[in-house]
């Protein structure tokens, strides 16, 4: 368990509709008796310890069962200044926050620890919360087959087949916990925790898929948020939900490759690729259909080659952050040689299978996936022609395509109902979660919310590529609650 811990912090979607009894115990829940202690494996700051809170495992019938939720704390660096709890969300689906107090919580500034406890968990299914598993084989946890790349030739065949095996995979070794992995229960499970720490409200700040989590707390509990920022943030369609943030990556990674091609052309740039910028997209694109047709053998990596889809996947990876750029550089040049550089690390399988199976059964849970392949067909077409560099990834088949399971309850569709105690912060350039999406969760909450778009490059925007204008206006509403009179745009 503590490799396990440790390893997962490394790693790394209509109140009106539902049932109004699904919410309400949580507001209601008596208080539990937190026991705080060491965290198993230790924690990078002595000041953290942890706890578990036990929450329901379906929420529409409580005396079902009950699973645990891990949390984590680092109290108020200053009691007299002390305002509450500040949640810090994490992404994925399937990220832990259980060391973010005393790593990522660490860069908020002074003021702001002095505010807050800053209390972090890993979300229900994901160890050491009670855990979940799917029993993949070892090749189906390779990044290319948890995004579903097209063959060469733009066939979709092999994914079905793989959406097939993996889902029944899932079905069959994640048992009733599988079924019960939500947006809408792990903010139930959020309200859980508020109660469990004893606070009438909390603040929180979600990065990525951690936005569409407190979007969703703050709309199913409205009245127990206090100042939530939702950074790099997910288009909120309920029709959709994780189809729509696939999708997202043929225009987040349009919007980022640019910024690649420019540095990765640079004079002196030491992993210079081409002599222009305008080069290096058709070199990209010919070195991949080359992997595609000869790939090069790749011993310990998974799969063990370097083919089209591996330099894909290693390019949506690598525009996550201008620091991963001479990853993707290095191994384009790698490639042109005809090499390969040490195959990268990787978690070990049994951390891959625990992130797997969460992601997996929040995904396909949250709404139903189509089912017909020829609409997967079609939408893979256009895509692969109108976005060659994602290839049709972002419209192809999830294991979600095949997943047995109905969805329990609607999609949370996100209003301007509630507080208007929301800041949204948005790197202007994002592969993940583009502005393009951002902007329609900034439409849904309408006055509910502002936002800030700021002028940098990649995934993360808080405390994350050093904007101190956008960094400053985010500090300043957890310490203060002001909050722009309007919409802004950081430079």
């Amino acid at each position: 368990m503590k490799k396990t811990t440790r390893t997962v912090g490394l790693v790394a979607a209509s109140t009106a509709l539902l049932f109004a009894g699904l919410a309400a115990p949580s507001a209601a829940a008596p208080r539990p008796s937190l026991d705080w202690g060491a965290c198993a494996g230790g924690a990078p700051d002595p000041r953290q310890q942890c706890a578990t809170v036990e929450v329901p495992m379906d929420y529409a019938d409580p005396g079902a069962g009950t699973i645990e939720i891990a949390i984590s704390r680092i109290p108020s660096e200053d009691p007299a200044e002390r305002r509450g709890v500040l949640l810090l969300i994490p992404g994925g689906p399937g990220g832990s926050s259980l060391d973010d107090p005393s790593k990522k919580g660490q860069k908020l500034p002074q003021e702001v620890r002095e505010r807050f406890d800053l209390v972090g968990f890993a979300p229900r299914g994901l160890a050491p919360s009670t855990p979940v598993g799917c029993g993949l084989d070892h090749g189906d946890l390779a990044p290319v087959k948890l995004r579903p790349w097209p063959a060469p030739d733009g066939s979709i065949d092999g994914n079905l087949a793989d959406a097939r095996r993996m889902a029944d995979a899932c079905a069959h070794h994640g048992g009733e916990l599988i079924r019960h992995l939500s947006t809408a229960n792990e903010a139930r499970d959020l309200d859980r925790v508020r109660a469990a720490l004893g606070e009438r409200k909390v603040s929180a700040w979600g990065v990525s898929y951690g936005t569409y989590v407190g979007a969703v707390y703050s709309q199913l509990f409205p009245h127990r948020t206090d100042r939530i920022v939702l950074d790099s943030n997910d288009d909120p369609d309920p029709a959709r939900v994780a189809r729509a943030w696939l999708a997202g990556y043929e225009q987040g990674v349009e919007d980022v490759f640019p910024e690649f091609a420019r540095w990765a052309s640079q004079p002196g740039n030491p992993d210079r690729v081409a002599g222009t910028a305008a080069e290096v997209r058709p070199l990209f694109l010919r070195l991949a259909a080359r992997l595609d047709a000869e790939p090069i053998p790749w011993p310990g990596a998974n799969p063990e080659e370097l083919n089209g889809n591996v330099l894909r996947q290693t390019m949506l990876e690598s525009l996550y952050s201008p620091a991963r750029f001479p990853r993707l550089a290095r191994l384009m040049l790698a490639a042109q040689r005809g090499t390969v550089p040490p195959a990268p690390a990787s978690p070990p399988d049994e951390v891959l299978q625990n992130v797997t199976a969460v992601a997996a059964g929040t995904l396909c849970n949250d709404v139903a996936w189509p089912k017909d392949p020829a609409g997967y067909r079609k939408d893979v077409a256009r895509s692969r022609a109108a976005h060659p560099l994602t290839a049709g990834m972002p419209r192809n088949a999830m294991l979600c395509a095949a997943w047995p399971f109905p969805p329990r309850e609607p999609a949370v569709r996100i209003t301007d109902r509630g507080p208007s105690n929301i800041l949204l912060v948005q790197n202007e350039r994002d592969p993940a979660t583009p502005l393009a999406g951002a902007l329609k969760l900034r439409a849904a909450l309408g006055d509910r919310a502002r936002m800030v778009v700021v002028d940098s490059t990649g995934h993360d925007a808080y405390l994350a590529h050093g904007n101190a204008c956008g960094d400053a206006t985010v500090s300043r509403f957890l310490a203060s609650g002001e909050r722009p009179v309007r919409d802004r745009y950081c430079d």
